[in-house]
């Protein structure tokens, strides 16, 4: 049995202000140094809706060399916790909205989101590699962000990887995403922290409503912790990991072994 604390800290980012949002994970990561894993949201050091591409450089940084993967380190160190935290990457001349894993003995790990939303295609590339799992003190804990909730390959995939937790961080405008997450759970017997933000961006022809409520969901879909919509929130959750490699439904069905990949050629884009 490995119990481990898990959990998301909801809040709203200042735009362009690194600093001050930086300030804010400091503070939450504080209040919960007794989380094994911790997940802050998408872009949560940056805001979200850039005006053009120009603007999205002038904050994007580095993986690994840049101030929130050094930020990460620093708290994954001061409180013995996995730390997952959304931020805009700067990688030669192409710019990924990507989240940075780091873990108490030097951990590091990055991953690019796939699927992205709306005009974010206009200024972001999209991931180039699979979404990750990552052994840490915390479980195996898989990548996705965001609107990779709305393709269940993504989920499937960390599954199928071993991922027992999946860190979700999420800039969530769209309503259906906290239900959806609860089959994602379900359908692989995985536990997933959705750590979304509040607030509203106006700054450009359109107002984004971020739409909080990020959560933590069990193996079977149940509920364990989750915040309101519009007001931080840091919320945590004792589970037992190893849950998640129980893949038994029944006594005789077996959530991944009873697949049939030979007839699902499609989902890879072949013919039958």
């Amino acid at each position: 049995m490995k119990k481990r604390t898990i959990g998301y800290a909801q809040f709203g980012p200042a735009f362009g202000d690194r600093t001050t949002n930086h300030e804010t994970i400091r503070r939450m990561a504080g209040n919960g140094a007794s989380a094994d894993l911790l997940v802050f949201p998408e872009l949560c050091v940056s805001g979200y809706d850039f005006r053009d591409r120009d603007e999205l450089a002038s904050l994007a940084e580095p993986f690994g060399s840049g101030p929130t993967s050094r930020l990460a380190r620093e708290l994954s160190e001061a409180h013995d916790t996995t730390i997952v935290i959304g931020y805009p990457e700067k990688a030669g001349d192409q710019l990924f909205n990507a989240c940075v894993l780091t873990a108490p003995g030097g951990t590091l790990a990055n991953y690019r989101k796939l699927h992205l939303f709306s005009r974010e295609s206009r200024i972001f590339a999209h991931g180039d590699a699979p979404p990750p799992v990552i052994d840490t003190p915390a479980g195996k804990v898989g990548l996705m962000i965001c609107l990779d909730w709305l393709f269940p390959e993504a989920a499937r995939v960390l599954a199928l990887t071993g991922a027992q937790v999946i860190a979700h961080p999420s800039n969530l405008v769209l309503p259906h995403c906290q239900k959806a997450m609860v089959t994602r759970s379900i359908e692989n017997g995985v536990f997933s922290v959705t750590a979304n933000r509040i607030g509203t961006e106006a700054r450009t022809d359109r107002s984004l409503t971020f739409t909080g409520s990020s959560q933590v969901l069990g193996t079977r879909g149940e509920l364990l912790v989750n915040a309101p919509l519009d007001a931080e929130h840091l919320g945590l959750a004792e589970v037992d990991v190893d849950q998640a490699d129980d893949k038994m439904i029944t006594e005789e069905n077996h959530l991944l072994e009873d697949r049939w990949p030979d007839l699902y050629r499609r989902l890879s884009g072949q013919h039958p």
